[in-house]
């Protein structure tokens, strides 16, 4: 049998089974204890009311022969394309609609992409998402990494020089909370157009960002339409985890159109849609209605991040995020390992993180804190997480 060995270079998925093998062992050893996640991605708040509206009304129309629609275009349906174009359109960038690509998650897409480049030299951050990483190591490709630190904010800037084919950019950014101003994206762009590279650039979180001078698209910087991808999602604004819907824009000033061309194609061969009844429900949250809940989402989510952030910032602890993002990028305190800390962190206060060491060789020492969690519960985990942090500083 014959194997694709890139796939035999993966490492196993060590960070979140690790993290779940400590986590059941001291439940099991203390079932009355009330141990609260601050580590995981997945949200809390239920669907958005226009979006189950949206849904039951598609469900009712599938139900009828007369309306009811069977394979859709795998690029999308044009009535949520228009609206993704119109969402573009209020923050000052103007799109075409065979630019949009409907998905079921931007996760699928940033991991699917890379096929089109063959065998690529790739530049991402450290800390990083890791299935960047793993995407690039299925598809053999050669990896090199700009270093975020506390000194840059964690916001690595170009290289003086090399050349790559891929750049990942997320803003703002999966582990560390931190945001690129239009600057610091325009010196990554005039660096890619220079250097013939395509960048990657995830907003995933875009609707957290709430300092207007923060750009919450690429193309709010002038070039990036020659030389920028951008993968969003609904997942975490309008609680789609469990629906799956995003989009992914390929403008048609990437190579002369060729890459918009050739990920139709993939996506003609490879993908058959995003179920209609999803897409009219993902149509939903972007009307004006849809994008007031998704503010109160955010909003919602936004108020446990300032709790956590309070929480450490009242306790010392150097950090990052939690501001116009979703997640808090801290400092393990006491000079302790990111490991050493989740340990101290479980079985002294019950609250569960994530390991900095997992994204990267730049996170140890760091630890990252989501706010995705029910409200009550960040209040007494961050009250929890300050108690510790002021006992081992």
């Amino acid at each position: 049998m014959k194997l694709n060995s890139n796939y035999l270079n993966l490492k196993e998925s060590y960070l979140f089974a690790e993290i779940a093998h400590r986590v059941g062992a001291y439940k099991a050893s203390h079932p009355d204890e009330r141990v609260i996640s601050l580590g995981i991605g997945d949200v809390t708040l239920p669907l958005t009311d226009s979006a189950v509206a949206a849904l039951r009304k598609a469900v009712d129309e599938q139900s009828r022969a007369e309306t009811f629609r069977g394979y859709g275009p795998e690029r999308g349906y044009a009535f949520l394309r228009d609206a993704v174009c119109d969402y573009y359109a209020d923050k000052g960038v103007s799109l075409d609609a065979e630019e949009i690509f409907v998905s079921d998650g931007a996760k699928s897409d940033l991991g699917n992409m890379p096929e089109l480049f063959g065998n690529s030299r790739v530049l991402m951050p450290d800390p990083v998402y890791p299935a960047y990483y793993d995407v690039n190591v299925m598809a053999g490709n050669e990896m090199h990494f700009a270093e975020g630190t506390v000194d840059n904010g964690f916001l690595p800037a170009p290289p003086e020089d090399g050349r790559f084919d891929i750049i990942y950019l997320c803003s703002p950014s999966n582990p560390t909370g931190a945001v690129y101003s239009a600057q610091q994206l325009k010196e990554w762009v005039d660096f890619a157009r220079a250097t013939d590279a395509v960048i990657f650039f995830d907003a995933a979180y875009e609707s957290f960002v709430r300092d207007g001078n923060l750009p919450t698209s690429i193309y709010l910087v002038e070039g990036a339409k020659e030389c920028a991808v951008e993968f969003c999602s609904f997942s975490k604004t309008a609680g789609f985890t469990g629906l799956r819907c995003g989009y992914t824009v390929v403008p048609k000033g990437i190579a002369e159109g060729k890459l918009n061309a050739l990920w139709n194609r993939r996506q003609t061969t490879k993908f058959n849609g995003v179920p209609y009844i999803v897409q009219r429900a993902a149509q939903a949250v972007l009307t004006a209605e849809g994008r007031a809940e998704i503010g109160r989402n955010v909003g919602y989510y936004m108020q446990n991040a300032t709790v956590i952030h309070n929480a450490l910032q009242d306790a010392g602890i150097t950090h990052t995020g939690g501001v116009n993002s979703p997640y808090v990028w801290m400092k393990c305190p006491a000079g302790r390992t990111s490991w050493e800390f989740f340990d101290e962190l479980l079985t002294r206060a019950q609250v569960v993180g994530t390991p900095g060491v997992g994204f990267g060789k730049t996170g140890e020492g760091w630890f990252r804190l989501t706010a995705f969690g029910a409200h009550d519960d960040t209040l007494v985990a961050a009250e929890r997480l300050n108690a510790l942090c002021r006992s081992l500083s």
